[in-house]
């Protein structure tokens, strides 16, 4: 297949990278790029960028749209008030061959109906309220991005550009969208299983010098001796002491909180390391491999051979040693 045209639908307020990551991706995998708005003229970012939109909602023909894709921002709010621009996008998703979102652009594409009766997914500290707007969509904040068919949405920022990477993926094949990531130097390419959370958004920073001196030997050896007895003796309290103490602070009990270290210490190695499975589960406390395989599926979505495959570092195939 040869790349299509992928239409993005600003507005004022937009978040820079929603925009730029994806455009960048698409830009070099080869995709006719444009850009539609509310109206004729500039448009800020939230970041103050300006950009000069090729079109109108008033020009832009609502059945021209091959890959439609609504970016986020902090603007989408006032955006879903506009009706002509609803209306617009609304039109578009009946002729676009794929409809996407990034971040909060979720909102407006469920203002227009399209997301109706679908799982979506959208920036986790606004999943609340796309839900509590539009009961009719099973919000899931949890991964990175979601498909369901010729719906794509995904989380913020940064995910934008793993949902471009699918998407490139999806269209020309993988050594496309690896081409497309070693270029702009994306090292991990990242399913949509993968979670948008990591152990600084699932846990709240301990407040005193106590909790936070147990957090800091589970990220000093992950896969040291780190029982709730092993725990209490760093902290100088009873167990039954400290489980309620850090579970209060941390918003996940320590046994949970280790689980998560360890977690993202074998995601570490999966992707920098050529170690076999076993030997970084035992590095990391699981024991097993097969421990190991169980949690991955339990906390990632993904196996640990999966998510070495997708997420190993890209290196060009070789180096040349230039004297």
């Amino acid at each position: 297949m040869t790349p299509g045209t992928v239409t993005f639908v600003v507005f004022e307020n937009f978040d820079t990278l929603d925009l730029a990551g994806p455009v960048e991706v698409f830009g070099e995998a080869g995709y006719s790029l444009r850009t539609v708005a509310p109206a004729k003229g500039p448009v800020t970012s939230d970041a103050g960028l300006s950009v000069n939109p090729d079109r109108s909602v008033r020009t832009a023909d609502p059945h021209d749209v091959d890959t439609l894709l609504v970016v986020g921002g902090a603007g989408v709010h006032v955006a879903q008030q506009d009706k002509s621009l609803v209306r617009w996008v609304a039109d578009a998703a009946t002729s676009a061959s794929r409809v996407a979102s990034v971040c909060t652009g979720a909102f407006l594409l469920a203002e227009a109906g399209i997301l109706d009766g679908h799982r979506v997914t959208t920036h986790w500290r606004k999943a609340d309220r796309l839900a509590a707007e539009y009961p009719s969509l099973t919000v899931d904040c949890d991964p990175i991005f979601v498909q369901e068919g010729p719906i794509w949405t995904s989380a913020g920022v940064s995910a934008g550009m793993d949902l471009a990477l699918a998407m490139v993926e999806d269209d020309l094949g993988p050594q496309a969208s690896l081409a497309a990531a070693r270029e702009l130097n994306l090292f991990l390419r990242r399913p949509g299983s993968q979670s948008q959370f990591s152990v600084p958004l699932w846990s709240t920073p301990p407040r005193d010098d106590i909790m936070r001196r147990v957090v800091d030997a589970i990220h000093a050896d992950p896969g040291g001796p780190h029982g709730i007895a092993d725990l209490a003796n760093v902290a100088g309290l009873s167990p039954r002491h400290l489980q309620r103490r850090f579970t209060h602070e941390v918003g996940m009990t320590p046994a949970a909180y280790v689980e998560r270290v360890r977690v993202e210490a074998a995601q570490r190695d999966l992707s920098e390391r050529d170690d076999p499975v076993e030997t970084i589960a035992h590095r990391h406390g699981f024991g097993t491999a097969e421990t190991l395989r169980r949690t991955f599926h339990r906390v990632v979505g993904a196996s640990p051979a999966d998510y070495r495959a997708r997420f190993t570092t890209t290196r060009p195939p070789s180096t040349p040693t230039y004297r």
